[in-house]
């Protein structure tokens, strides 16, 4: 594919880089750390936040550290996955199940959470709650001692309700991904729009959102808050940056979509942090 030229850095947050043995890739779509490095490349994209697939009942301590070395001499940032025990719901058998189930070995604990963040290979957190559940308590606390961003899969099993009432409150930034619509629900998206008014550290970010209404509405109501992501490699980055570029919105909303606000709250993001040739 021809390489997009457009003018902006720009900047992902939504990369998943799957296992080098396949295992992680969508159905046909198997992709190697070059070949993503090269499709970023043709689409304009300098930096991208990586992590790896989710995977029910399953350890991440080996995907992560595997997305880190691949990200070693790339454009890549590393995001560490975590999961967790508890579910959501106010019913008394949810309120039950959660507080008598303990953590098992393939659960983060809050001393994971420390290993992560003060490794230097690793600058955020990823969590797929419909696939992975919601960390409990003590781990929230973990992660709002060491402060760095945790993106969130939004979606129908985790409505903007829900990651409000888990999540949005506590004392670390949150970027929901997919307008927390997915999939392809604008009501959702609609609502997750609504509660930034409420949520000062919350923030968006616009994989497989393919709805004008929703994006322009977002970056003109909330100028800092949109953050660029491709959903690759189950989306072309190529496809994302151009749904961005057609928007009917200033070059200013769109450099803040495609760099600037993501750099403010992911530092690993921003021009300084790239490696020099």
């Amino acid at each position: 594919m021809l390489e997009l030229e457009h003018g902006f850095r720009v900047v992902d947050v939504s990369t998943r880089l799957p296992p080098t043995d396949g295992s992680g890739d969508p159905p046909g779509r198997a992709i190697t750390p070059d070949r993503l490095e090269r499709e970023m490349h043709q689409a304009g994209i300098t930096r991208s936040v990586v992590f790896p697939p989710s995977r029910p009942e399953a350890s991440y301590l080996a995907a992560n550290n595997g997305v880190a070395r691949r990200s070693v001499d790339r454009p890549f940032v590393a995001f560490a996955r975590i999961n967790g025990t508890q579910t959501p719901g106010r019913k008394a058998t949810g309120r039950l199940r959660n507080a008598v189930r303990r953590r098992e070995d393939h659960h983060t604990s809050p001393s994971d959470v420390e290993k992560y963040a003060y490794d230097d290979r690793f600058h955020g957190f990823v969590l797929d709650p419909a696939v992975d559940d919601y960390p409990d308590d003590d781990v929230l606390a973990a992660l709002e001692d060491v402060d760095l961003p945790v993106v969130v899969r939004g979606g129908v099993d985790a409505p903007p309700e829900t990651l409000a009432e888990l999540l949005f409150e506590r004392a670390f930034p949150v970027v929901v991904g997919s307008f927390g619509g997915h999939p392809l629900n604008q009501s959702l998206m609609t609502d997750m729009i609504d509660l930034l008014d409420e949520y000062d550290d919350c923030y968006l970010e616009t994989s497989f959102v393919r709805y004008r209404d929703q994006l322009e509405r977002a970056l003109l109501e909330h100028p800092d808050r949109v953050f660029f992501g491709s959903g690759a490699p189950a989306c072309h980055p190529n496809v994302a940056v151009m749904e961005i570029l057609t928007l009917d919105v200033s070059e200013d909303l769109l450099r803040r979509a495609f760099s600037k606000n993501a750099c403010r709250v992911i530092d690993a993001l921003t021009p300084d942090a790239e490696p020099r040739g």
